[in-house]
């Protein structure tokens, strides 16, 4: 009889490859111990003369889980991950093997940054770069089938010290929110709170597809989603997927994720069916936001990593097939105090109530004062496909706070009492005008960018692929800006003597009425509702593009200098790298198309032009009736064929004329004049795909590639 392999039960492997504060316990000494945890929760900074002594700790700890290098671990600006490896054991000037991992080497590296995109902040022969450990976040190690290596998180930075990386603006926008959220509930008199930390959870959306049916397509395989590709019989029309069971093939897959995401410290609560067939969501425990953000690529790595060893082909693509739903990050985020206290969460103390509106007014004020840096965050090329429909929210940023919340802020506003309050749940606010708050009785709203859930924020527009610290950053950079404006105002009626509540009731009041605009409870999607955002004059911008010109708004670089988020320079730096990042990404599509057309959608046309046409002529002479039609089909067959040579030389004149002109003119015209015509060349291909035999066609359809059976 076969043996069953037998699994490690979850709690006996989590957090076994991480140096987490049980490692650090049982290896530091305890003065070391103490000060490194000290640092770690941001109350002191990090002694460089502890750093050996770590050092030796975590090197002993990695070699004994069977590491053999070490690299500090970074988030480029390329949105991905890098590292470089170092040897633990070297040679001595005697030739023998030596381990070797000191302080310095913790504290610091150089790895060569002369290829990591910079936005001109340097010439290319400036190569130096330096790493910098990231206490905040623990040091972990990534298995490989002969040992393994421990990573470091670390910030990345250029030699003149320009950030080369997204966590140094992750954490400076932390440090933003975080302080200022302290400072608001000291106002309040909240003396006991030593700290307040931000804290996320971003929802993982992707398609898992048949390895060996998608490696045949090039566009997959280069862009990660279709060029091309006709409907398939059986989409997700009939609702049939979601929440379903979950297929065994990639039930078995997202075990081996979770099990070496658990020894990694990852957390991941939920695993369904999305609402496309082959579609499918991971959603994390909600942890700090800078351990969140390395967390989420850490997923997102193993889950690449595992994918081919199921022989799946894994795309985190915002929209892989063309009238399906796309994928989305969706990015949960909130408050919490030292007591455990979540700052977005209603109570049944009036005091407490006030309080939770406060922070949640700031971040309304916040997000419409500066709602184009948001946009600017999630404007990707993957989202230029996905945002606006099929779950996805569209471009125009505002705020949905649920029945009940809202009409406490219209009441608010109105200095009144509202009469059809529901009666369950009620929460006292003390104050005999207002009406009670009642506890998660709204339902989310799906079709908006932004929606309270009860608890916490939803920020439902960032697209599966993006790294969750650009729109983490941007929100936090908001969240702190309207934190900055409602102390102001709340400070100077303190000063005059109002008692802090009362005071700060006054304060929800005045912002809450700057920031109306922003706030909408209704259907995003209707037609309507752009108008009336025309109106409201929220509009910010209709393309990418645009969308990433958001960055460079004067108001918002003025505030995120005010926050010391970004300078301007290296603001001016970043929009000309995602600028950049949106062009080539859509150059190397325009190529791929243009291959798929002429090495396998034209011959394919020919040889089905071939098949009926010998088939046709055999039937000469016959008089069979209806033979014009036949011929008639040919003739469609041949005027496709034509048009489909004359719209992909049409691309490849246009790529060669993009590239003479400026950046922004580039940028615009990809959205102009390449896309319609891509969207032209696919038209034409798809409504011939479906009269082309199975053998005379080049790359697996839709049909094909939707079929998780081996």
């Amino acid at each position: 009889m076969k043996e069953t392999k037998q699994f490690p039960k979850m709690r006996e492997i989590y957090g076994s490859l991480v140096f987490d504060k049980r490692a650090m316990k049982e290896r530091l000494p305890k003065d070391a111990y103490e000060h490194l945890q000290s640092a770690m929760e941001g109350l002191q900074r990090l002694d460089s003369g502890i750093a050996d002594t770590v050092a030796m700790a975590m090197k002993d700890w990695a070699i004994s889980n069977g590491a053999s290098h070490w690299a500090h671990w970074f988030h480029p600006l390329t949105e991905l991950t890098a590292e470089k490896h170092t040897a633990f054991v070297t040679a001595d000037e005697n030739g023998s093997p030596v381990e070797s991992f000191c302080g310095n080497d913790l504290m610091q590296s150089e790895p060569d940054a002369s290829s990591f995109p910079s936005g001109g902040t340097r010439s290319t022969f400036e190569a130096r770069g330096y790493s910098a450990w990231d206490p905040t976040s623990p040091a972990f190690i990534i298995k490989s089938p002969k040992g393994g290596t421990l990573c470091i998180p670390s910030v990345f930075l250029a030699y003149d010290g320009t950030p080369l990386d997204l966590k140094t603006y992750l954490l400076r926008s932390t440090e933003a929110v975080e302080t200022r959220a302290m400072k608001m509930l000291k106002l309040f008199g909240n003396r006991g709170v030593r700290y307040v930390r931000a804290t996320v959870g971003g929802e993982q959306e992707f398609f898992l597809l048949d390895r060996k049916r998608a490696q045949k397509r090039i566009d997959i395989r280069f862009c990660g989603r279709t060029l091309v590709g006709s409907p398939p019989p059986k989409d997700q029309k009939q609702e049939d997927h979601y929440f379903g069971t979950i297929p065994t093939r990639v039930l078995i897959y997202m075990e081996d994720v979770q099990r070496d995401l658990a020894r990694l410290g990852v957390d991941l609560a939920t695993r369904h069916n999305e609402a496309s067939r082959c579609q499918f969501e991971f959603a994390p425990v909600f942890s700090e936001a800078n351990k969140a953000c390395d967390q989420n690529q850490l997923t997102m790595e193993i889950m690449r990593k595992l994918a081919p060893k199921h022989d799946l082909r894994l795309l985190f693509h915002e929209k892989p097939f063309m009238g399906l739903n796309g994928s989305g990050k969706h990015i949960n985020f909130s408050l919490q105090d030292s007591e455990g206290r979540n700052l977005l969460k209603p109570s049944s103390n009036h005091r407490k109530n006030i309080i939770f509106l406060s922070f949640l007014t700031s971040f309304v004020y916040g997000v419409s004062e500066y709602s184009g840096l948001l946009q600017a965050s999630v404007s990707t090329p993957g989202n230029m496909y996905r945002l606006g429909g099929f779950e996805a929210p569209p471009s125009i940023i505002s705020v949905y706070l649920g029945e009940t919340i809202n009409k406490i802020i219209e009441t608010i506003e109105n200095e009144g009492s509202s009469e059809d309050m529901p009666a369950k749940n009620k929460i006292d606010l003390g104050l005999p005008k207002l009406p009670e708050i009642v506890a998660y009785d709204s339902d989310r709203n799906r079709t908006s960018p932004l929606a309270f859930t009860g608890d916490k924020f939803e920020f439902r527009a960032p697209g599966a692929s993006q790294a969750m610290a650009v729109p983490v950053t941007a929100l936090l950079s908001i969240w702190a800006a309207g934190l900055e404006k409602f102390m102001e105002l709340l400070e100077k009626r303190i000063n005059n003597g109002e008692e802090p509540i009362g005071a700060a009731l006054s304060v929800i009041r005045e912002l809450s009425k700057k920031s109306r605009a922003i706030r909408f409870e209704g259907d995003s999607y209707k037609k309507d509702w752009e108008k009336e955002a025309q109106k409201r004059n929220i509009v910010k911008a209709k393309t990418i593009p645009d969308g990433i010109d958001l960055f460079m708004e004067p108001k918002t670089l003025d505030m995120l200098e005010e926050m010391s988020v970004f300078k301007r320079k290296e603001m001016e730096a970043f929009y000309t790298i995602r600028k950049e990042a949106f062009i080539k990404s859509n150059d190397i599509e325009m190529f791929v198309l243009r291959d798929m057309v002429w090495e396998g959608i034209l011959p394919s046309i020919s040889k089905q032009i071939l098949l009926e046409k010998g088939s046709c002529n055999i039937l000469n002479g016959l008089n069979v009736k209806g033979i014009n039609k036949w011929e008639a089909h040919i003739v469609k067959l041949a005027e496709a064929k034509i048009n489909l040579i004359e719209k992909t030389q049409q691309l490849v004149d246009l790529k060669e004329s993009l590239a003479e002109i400026d950046l922004h003119e580039h940028a615009s015209a990809i959205v102009s004049e390449v896309a319609p015509l891509m969207e032209e060349i696919r038209q034409i291909a798809d409504s011939i795909e479906i009269y082309l035999s199975a053998e005379n066609q080049t790359y697996p359809n839709y049909r094909s590639l939707f079929s998780l059976s081996s």
